[in-house]
């Protein structure tokens, strides 16, 4: 009997346990279900916020690109004597004396007293690595360096420079490992981090820097002068590759030109005029044991390196451009001149004909000296067999002009080459500031960016093994843990501003590479704000940021998508189900998002039915700012479509860099952004906006105030304001304010 009342309590127990077991497992499985999904949306959430990021950051490369060559179709084709190219005409650099001696002597910083009452840190020359840690130490405290100080360490590099090979060429030893670090785009945090964690450059410690040390971030003169004090020191331990934002150009767009300007308020335009001759002079790449390439962007199929090795890097000022030529003029100085007009000018035969650059002809030459930019807004279409045809005309014009009066043709200096040769060298530059990797065979221009190509692995291996090396260094994009992979382990991508887009949204890295050529990845955060934020809170703070550039982007495309959404709206009531929101969108914004997930937290106007309303919505997204109900809306639509662009004109046109631009000013750069356009706004219009702004009606224009006073969002994200043209107020970029800097 006891041991029957034993088996039927075992046999309980066994029953019990078992039940819990399938319970646990059961329950463990829901949990493991549970945290898959909460995993995926997570990770799904993470990248479309990426892809709303990087989207938009390349759209705006790709609108300054775009800017550029329709001013320099402008520049090419417009008359001397018009309004137009008159203000527009200065970053061109066309009559820049050239001559280094004179260089030198617009540059001297002699004559610049450094008061008494100046705090920053004072330098004598040549420097020593106590000065330059010294410098880094002061900006580390928010510092500023006198703009004499400035100056002289900028002469400095620019002589030393000037003496580097287009491409370096490090050797490793037992001892010795290269550090290399990826873009950092002012921000001074990360490279003060990568200084504490890795060590400063010293002997047994060099440095490669990888380009793009400007834009975007608030500090990057500071990372300038960090890192042109130490190469200084140490001209054999620490080199520098050129970027694509090391252009004058692009800096007009992503902060570093309104930085400086803000900062030396006295002497920066000299700065930034330096910084474009040392940027110029900056090396294309750097090659480590015969084996590495480390370069900025990438290759294309026509990377040739025995190319890059010889051309003449500082004729390249801008990347955008295809570069000048020197001409010697009959008072001994040396002039840039573009490399089409120099064979128009110098021939003393051939004036500008406007059959030539149009499609049809415009009259005679007085007659053209008087027309305006509106009169051209039609005539700015012509496509690629027209320009190629006008081309083929020029160059047999110019031919048989040349060879009835050699006499009259000044002598060229003695490095030019042909034309062709100078745009091939050209475009290697161009591919190698920035190209992409890309996963497919093949080399393809790279139009979502504008400029360089994409290029597939079969190029990387042909690349590889026609130069007999085994890796591909390079940096200039963004990646979510820092660095990437890619080409079966051949291509490897460096970034190394963390926190990029915005707090949280990506790490930074750099490489160590020793003599076994084996790359050692170091990540790092440094913002101490991302070691308080649960992953979950990270991936929420990126994506709030995200969405709001993202409604942004939206209602600037709100004609376009009035117009798609009314395709599904067949019956003109204002309302569409989720699905053909979604579909609406994306045809609108080929963005491939997720819409329908998005929906949620872009539209909270729905009906009792879950159909969307679309003109509640767009009310949703309307401009919080100033009355605008007396500006046209489509007009005000284009201002924040293309507000980046719009501010790059507003630059362009403020040629003594007061932040102001008269009335006039003003009203011409609408007409250019109209033409660039290809759209009429009316003269009222444009007074309509300027009343909106001028409160003061002192009849001039702030821009600052005019474009803080058209924007969407509360505040700026990271993206926004390295899509803006400038970084902000002093009290934003947090310095110790002195007048006499």
């Amino acid at each position: 009997m006891c041991k029957n009342n034993l088996k039927s309590f075992f046999s309980f127990l066994f029953k019990i346990s078992f039940t819990l077991y399938n319970s646990a497992i059961r329950a463990a499985v829901l949990i493991q279900r549970w945290y898959r999904q909460y995993v995926a949306r997570t990770e799904m959430r993470r990248r479309y916020t990426w892809h709303i990021f990087q989207s938009i950051e390349y759209s705006g490369e790709q609108a300054q690109i775009k800017l550029y060559n329709f001013l320099g179709y402008l520049m090419d084709n417009f008359t001397p004597s018009s309004t137009e190219r008159n203000l527009i005409s200065h970053i061109f650099r066309e009559n820049d004396v050239c001559w280094d001696s004179e260089w030198e002597r617009y540059f001297c910083y002699k004559n610049i007293e450094v008061p008494e009452v100046y705090s920053g840190p004072h330098l004598t020359f040549p420097l020593t690595v106590e000065q330059a840690v010294g410098l880094l130490e002061a900006f580390r405290n928010k510092k500023q360096l006198h703009s004499r100080y400035v100056l002289e360490l900028l002469l400095e590099t620019w002589k030393v420079l000037r003496m580097m090979p287009n491409i370096n060429r490090i050797s490793t030893c037992q001892s010795k490992e290269v550090t290399i670090c990826g873009d950092l785009h002012g921000q001074l945090e990360d490279l003060l981090l990568i200084f504490y964690k890795n060590g400063m450059p010293s002997l047994d410690k060099p440095y490669l820097f990888n380009g793009d040390f400007v834009d975007r971030g608030k500090d990057s003169i500071e990372i300038l002068l960090i890192l042109f004090s130490f190469m200084l020191v140490y001209p054999c331990d620490v080199f520098l590759n050129r970027g694509n934002h090391e252009d004058h150009i692009i800096n007009l767009r992503y902060g570093f030109t309104k930085e400086v300007l803000t900062k030396y308020k006295i002497h920066g335009k000299r700065i930034l005029k330096l910084l474009q001759k040392i940027f110029s002079w900056l090396p294309l790449a750097t090659i480590i044991d015969q084996k590495v390439l480390v370069l900025h962007g990438g290759i294309s199929e026509n990377t040739d390196l025995s190319i890059l090795a010889k051309v003449n890097r500082h004729n390249y000022v801008s990347a955008l451009r295809p570069p000048k030529r020197r001409n010697h003029s009959p008072a001994g100085m040396s002039i840039d001149i573009d490399l089409d007009n120099e064979l128009w000018n110098t021939s003393r035969i051939l004036q500008r004909r406007a059959s030539f650059t149009y499609p049809e002809p415009l009259g005679p030459k007085d007659c053209f000296h008087n027309r305006s930019l509106q009169d051209f807004s039609n005539r700015i279409k012509a496509n690629t067999h027209n320009e190629l045809e006008n081309s083929r005309k020029k160059e047999d014009i110019l031919a048989a002009a040349l060879s009835r009066s050699q006499q009259d043709v000044l002598s060229l200096s003695t490095d030019s080459v042909s034309s062709d040769n100078v745009k091939e060298d050209w475009r290697q530059i161009l591919d190698l500031l920035w190209s992409d990797p890309m996963n497919q065979d093949g080399c393809i221009p790279n139009e979502v960016r504008g400029g360089g190509c994409y290029w597939g692995p079969d190029v990387t291996e042909d690349f590889l093994n026609r130069h007999n090396m085994q890796l591909i260094i390079r940096s200039h994009e963004c990646k979510q843990e820092g660095y990437e992979f890619c080409h079966n382990r051949k291509v490897l991508t460096l970034f190394s501003a963390s926190n990029y887009y915005d707090v949280g949204s990506n790490r930074g890295a750099y490489v160590k590479l020793g003599p076994d050529l084996v790359p050692y990845v170091v990540q790092y955060q440094a913002s101490s704000m991302t070691r308080e934020l649960t992953a979950r809170q990270s991936v929420g703070r990126t994506e709030r940021s995200a969405l709001k550039v993202l409604r942004e982007q939206l209602f600037a495309h709100k004609s376009d998508l009035l117009c798609a959404f009314k395709k599904f709206d067949t019956e003109n009531k204002g309302l569409v189900s989720l699905n053909d929101w979604a579909s609406a969108v994306e045809s609108v914004m080929h963005l491939n998002l997720p819409w329908r997930m998005l929906c949620s937290q872009l539209v909270t106007c729905r009906s009792t039915d879950s159909m969307i309303s679309y003109y509640d919505w767009f009310n949703e997204l309307a401009i919080k700012g100033p009355n605008t109900d007396h500006i046209d809306q489509s007009l005000l639509e284009t201002l924040y479509r293309h507000r980046s662009t719009l501010e790059t004109i507003f630059r362009i046109v403020d040629t003594d860099n007061s932040g102001f631009i008269s009335m006039e000013d003003f009203r011409q750069t609408w007409k250019l952004l109209s033409v660039y356009l290809k759209m009429e706004i009316t003269d009222e219009d444009i007074c309509n906006l300027a009343v909106t702004i001028d409160s003061n009606h002192d009849g001039t224009i702030d821009i600052d105030e005019f474009m803080e006073a058209f924007r969407l969002t509360d505040k700026k994200s990271r993206l926004e304001r390295g899509r803006s043209m400038f970084m902000g107020t002093a009290s934003d970029l947090k310095l110790e304010e002195d007048p006499n800097v």
